[in-house]
This record gives structure tokens, sequence and C-alpha cells, in this order.
């Protein structure tokens, strides 16, 4: 396979994946992404302002939260998020740390740093 069908192939992917989150199961909450796959959709978020800037695109948190969530962030958690009871925010705090994880920030402290999707609920 050559690089530009991959691309194309990985693009195609992406855009699934994102449809399924947005439209058929915007029900399944960033701390349950994040205790069960090890990210969230603000990892997701935060993954393509990263690739944005290799392209020397400048993306803000917000700016990139809303290409990925298909509207403002304050909007998406009003509309989707469901609080979280503290047992389910207990357990989130094991796995953050996963969670956080950038190219340029390979983890954070569990007792700091957390994706604040999931466990601000």
């Amino acid at each position: 396979m050559d690089d530009s069908t991959r691309t194309e192939i990985e693009a195609a992917t992406f855009r699934a994946l994102m449809h399924h989150l947005l439209e058929k199961r915007p029900d399944v909450q960033n701390i349950d992404l994040m205790t069960l796959a090890g990210f969230c959709r603000n990892c997701l978020s935060r993954w393509y302002q990263e690739a944005a800037e290799t392209h020397g695109i400048t993306l803000s948190k917000d700016e990139a939260r809303e290409i990925v969530y298909a509207m403002p962030y304050a909007d998406w958690t009003e509309k989707h998020q469901r609080p979280a009871s503290a047992a389910r925010r207990a357990r989130a705090r094991l796995y953050r740390d996963r969670c956080c994880r950038t190219r340029d920030r390979p983890a954070q402290p569990r007792t700091g740093g957390a994706c604040r999707s999931a466990v601000e609920l």
C-alpha cells in the first residue's frame, strides 16, 4: 500500500470514529472512554491540534475541541455530559495518566494534570 492510500484510509477511519462518537454514541461519556480505552474526546482534540501544528496550522484548544465535538465544547457538555459518581471519578483517576499523554507530555503525575473532561464531571 502506498503512503497516499494509507493516509486516505486512515483519514476515512478517523472520520468513521468521529461519526460514531458524535452521531451514533454521544451517550458514551468521556470518563468511560478514558477508563476503558485510555483516551477521550479531549485527547482526540489535542492529537488533532498537534497534527495540525506539524503542518504549520495553529489551532487553539477550543478550536480543536470544536472540530472534534462538532460544536463548542460547552454546548456539547451541556447537551451530552452526565454527572459522574464519586466511584466513577475515583476509577478515572486510576487511568488519567494514560489519557493525558501527548507528544510533548508523555504522562501526567497522578496528583495533577488530569484529563479535565473526565474527572471534573
